[in-house]
Order: structure tokens, then C-alpha cells, then sequence
């Protein structure tokens, strides 16, 4: 039996990471430069700020960026507080007993539950029980309690991450608990809490199966007028034209596609402009 000096161990495993690294990073420059290929070419002034016609065979997409950008704001609206809130209890309240226990492992798995599951609680709880409709509101609401395990998870490592000798000397300074979360804990711990929520919204942000059932219209050539409307976004919007609509040309799928992506992409740079911002300012 061939026995390996703990260096070749370690050598041979670095370059098994790099190899897998190198895999994943090349697998994910392919897929984004071809979406860049094929539909630089639909991107246009007219792609982007029109309404679609001849049955989305022509025009724009505007109602479908419009669309999700409302439910993206909307999911923030209702995960954000909610999840930092339940992260900050989680973190800074609860004692480490049985039921705070039961609850961690509820969130971690809730974060696994497939997307089409909140879909159908969505449909069953906000736009049947509740009657809101396929509408902006239950689309948001569904969109928010499926980000919400993400959000509650990031941001309460987050919070535990932030060492506890500042805690110590804010309440030995005479500062009550509340008031060094807010001012002292909260604040060192943003850039984590703002990766968390990132990570969250950019799921909701390209789910396809919530919106199915809950808001997503298969064809809207106009914008939404209040939270009770059903709106088009581009991840159905993508599905659709390229399963549904028989000779679609490819290049309005790719750009939808690119569209997509440049969302997504746009909030991860905002969120990594101000994490930077914040952990430039971080003591520790």
C-alpha cells in the first residue's frame, strides 16, 4: 500500500479544488457568454421600454420588467423586516433550548422545500382563502414567506458573528440591550444580513412556479395599475415564449433571457457596493 507525505496529500488535494473551481467557473462564463451571444442582438430601446404584440413574436418586454421589479420590491417589503426581525430574536433573545432548537431546524428545512410547493400555498392561502386574486399582493406574499428561511438563516449568522466583547462594552457603558443591537450589533453585522437578503430576493427574482399560480399572466401588453392586478414577469415570460409560442424566434429568448440575468446580476453589484461600504467601516 502506497503512503503519501502529508505535503502530496495536501498538494494533490489544492489541485482537485482548483480543477472542480476551474469547472465551475468555466461552466458558468459559458452559459453567461452564450445568453450574451445570442441575444445581444434583440437588446434595443424598442425591446426594452415596448409592449409586446403579434403575440410576443414582436415589441417589448416592458411589462414583464415592470412586472418584476414590482414583485422583487414587494417580497422585500415583506421578508426583510419579518426575516431580520426573526434573526435578530433568534440571536440576541432566545435561549439555546428545545424549542429554539425545533425552530432553527424548521427554517433549514423550509429553505429545501421545492418553489412549487409555496406556489400552491400561495394559490390555496392568498388568492383563494384570503380572495386577493391572482394578484401583485399574493404574488409577493408567496414570494416573501419562500425567502424568508434564507433571510432569517444568513441573517442570523450574521448577528452571531459580531463578537460579543462589543455587546459588553456597550451595556457596560449603560446602553440597554435594544440600543446596542440597534446601534452597536445590527450595524457591524449589515454586510452578512445584506448577503442573506440578496440571496433572497434574487430567487424570487427568477422563480417561475410561485408566480405560476399566484400572479403571473401569460399575456399582458400593459402595466399594472394597483397591488390587486396581475402582472407579467420575465421569468414566466421566458417560459412561456420559449415552451409555448410555436416559432418564437431564438434571439427574443435569449434576450429575455439577458434581461434576466442583467437584473440579477445589477442587484448582486448594488448589494456588493454597499457591503463593501459597510465593511470599510467594520471594527473587527
Amino acid at each position: 500500500m502506497i503512503r503519501l507525505s502529508r505535503q502530496t496529500t495536501q498538494r494533490i488535494a489544492f489541485w482537485l479544488i482548483s480543477l472542480i473551481a476551474g469547472l465551475v467557473i468555466a461552466s458558468i462564463l459559458l452559459i453567461v457568454g452564450l445568453v450574451i451571444v445570442q441575444g445581444s442582438g434583440a437588446i434595443s430601446w424598442e425591446f426594452a421600454t415596448g409592449f409586446p404584440r403579434e403575440g410576443m413574436k414582436e415589441g417589448g418586454i416592458l411589462p414583464a420588467i415592470v412586472g418584476t421589479l414590482l414583485l422583487t420590491i414587494g417580497t422585500a417589503i415583506f421578508s426583510v423586516p419579518i426575516g431580520v426581525g426573526a434573526a435578530v430574536y433568534l440571536a440576541e433573545y432566545s435561549e439555546d433550548n428545545a424549542l429554539t432548537r425545533t425552530i432553527r431546524i424548521a427554517i433549514i428545512n423550509l429553505a429545501g422545500i421545492p418553489s412549487i410547493v409555496y406556489g400552491l400555498f400561495g394559490l390555496g392561502l392568498f388568492v383563494l382563502f384570503l380572495k386577493f386574486g391572482t394578484s401583485i399582493l399574493a404574488g409577493s406574499l408567496t414570494l416573501g414567506i419562500m425567502t424568508l428561511p434564507v433571510i432569517i438563516s444568513t441573517s442570523e449568522q450574521a448577528l452571531r458573528a459580531v463578537p460579543h466583547s462589543f455587546r459588553v462594552v456597550s451595556i457596560s457603558l449603560g446602553a440597554t440591550h435594544w440600543q446596542t443591537i440597534r446601534r452597536i450589533v445590527l450595524p457591524q453585522a449589515l454586510p452578512g444580513v445584506l448577503t442573506g437578503v440578496i440571496l433572497g430576493l434574487e430567487r424570487a427574482a427568477g422563480e417561475t412556479a410561485p408566480i405560476l399560480f399566484t400572479v403571473a399572466a401569460f399575456f399582458l401588453p400593459r402595466l399594472p395599475r394597483s397591488v390587486f392586478d396581475q402582472t407579467m414577469a420575465l421569468p414566466y415570460h421566458l417560459f412561456v415564449i420559449s415552451t409555448q409560442v410555436p416559432g418564437m424566434p431564438i434571439r427574443i429568448q435569449y434576450g429575455t433571457a439577458l434581461v434576466l440575468l442583467a437584473f440579477v446580476l445589477s442587484m448582486n453589484l448594488i448589494a456588493t457596493l454597499i457591503r463593501r461600504h459597510y465593511r470599510q467601516r467594520r471594527q473587527w
